[in-house]
């Protein structure tokens, strides 16, 4: 199936909302019945008909078929945050007395379920060194029911063999989970390398504009409708119509936005690694990456996101460098219209900064929709004060 038909055409029926050319906002709670038997069907199985918006919405529904088809995934739910679909992905998944294997130094968010939540209920997590297969191999225990992946990740850009990882959790009835954020469906599908369940942050690229919360969970319909009745309406941790019409908005641009996002970044890249107070910049697709080989067979790209490192020993002259810039927000995130830097120093703090630790010396950056002379000036009057 063509992007662009994707994008603009699929779920969508233009003659059931007047010939509107963007789907409406479907903003109701709930929907009518007109008969007991149509009610009663839409109580046995809430997935198949509209009851509730908590569940089904029509705007929700376009934005599925549409997120699925991106990922080649049969059935994709959509959430109020990246964090929700970490998390329903997992609890549906685990038990009592299960385990976990876990790339080191996930999300956030992950890390904090891996080790503040499911302990309560027994259930263990093991993070591992994702680049080495053996790794996993090493891991597993029979209580083993996930394998959780990010790659790459959003700091050092470490990447698993998605196909070799598939491969040995099928062999022992393991579900495989992935963090796609990074790359998104238009640079890497990893339910094509056999990869169970793909979710990502649609607060970035897919949305792109700065100005909406969501998560996205692909995969098999079997295993998404247990998520689904399981978690998602449990918890109530399902999108709301206006931010999915946002995100709805923000597919229209995708490839547009992420082609010039990407040939802006080779720019301020080589830029970057060839001035002199820069140690080196850490980028999946530069030819100094480390596993440069498996992100070609995986990745048909990377963006704007990549990680610098200072030659300063100085915590002062990083926050003033970072502060000195006058087109790159201090924010969290990535993926808008906004170009960004947030070094690894703010959140370390004077007291405990260390030049000798390189991560402590690291910024990542974030390149968005400026133009590539725009931001290399910017970043050249800045590093002046190093």
């Amino acid at each position: 199936m063509e992007i662009s038909h994707i994008l603009n055409e699929l779920g969508e029926d233009r003659s059931l909302y007047f010939n509107a050319v963007a789907p409406p906002i479907m903003q109701t709670s709930n929907f009518v019945f007109d008969t007991f038997d149509e009610i009663r069907k839409a109580f046995e199985d809430e997935n198949s008909t509209y009851l509730y918006s908590r569940g089904k919405n029509p705007t929700i529904e376009i934005l599925r078929k549409k997120l699925a088809a991106l990922d080649g995934a049969e059935d994709a739910l959509v959430f109020n945050s990246g964090a929700s679909a970490i998390y329903c992905s997992v609890l549906a998944n685990v038990k009592t007395g299960d385990h976990i294997i876990s790339v080191e130094k996930p999300y956030s968010w992950a890390s904090r379920m891996f080790d503040n939540m499911l302990p309560r209920f027994g259930i263990s997590t093991t993070y591992i060194n994702g680049t080495d297969i053996e790794n996993f191999k090493a891991a597993i225990r029979p209580e083993t029911r996930i394998i959780y992946l990010e790659s790459p990740n959003s700091l050092t850009f470490d990447l698993q063999d998605l196909e070799a990882v598939a491969r040995l959790a099928k062999s022992h009835n393991i579900i495989t989970i992935i963090d796609n954020s990074y790359c998104t469906p238009l640079y890497q599908q990893p339910l094509a390398f056999g990869i169970d369940l793909s979710l990502q942050s649609a607060t970035k690229y897919l949305g792109g504009h700065s100005d909406t919360v969501a998560g996205v969970l692909t995969g098999k319909e079997e295993l998404l409708q247990k998520i689904f009745f399981e978690q998602l309406l449990n918890n109530g941790s399902g999108i709301s119509p206006f931010n999915a019409w946002l995100i709805l908005r923000g597919l229209r641009t995708l490839p547009v936005r992420l082609a010039h996002i990407t040939k802006t970044t080779e720019k301020v890249i080589s830029y970057l690694k060839s001035h002199p107070k820069i140690e080196r910049v850490i980028f999946p697709l530069d030819k100094d990456f480390p596993q440069l080989e498996l992100a070609h067979k995986q990745m048909k790209g990377a963006c704007g996101l990549f990680t610098i490192v200072f030659k300063s020993d100085s915590y002062s002259q990083i926050e003033k460098f970072t502060y000195s810039l006058k087109h790159f927000l201090v924010a969290v995130s990535w993926g808008g219209h906004e170009s960004l830097i947030l070094p690894q120093a703010a959140g370390i703090g004077p007291d405990k900064f260390d030049p000798q630790i390189e991560q402590h010396r690291m910024a990542r950056m974030y390149v968005g929709l400026e133009d590539a002379d725009y931001l290399i000036a910017d970043l050249d009057q800045a590093l002046k004060i190093l």
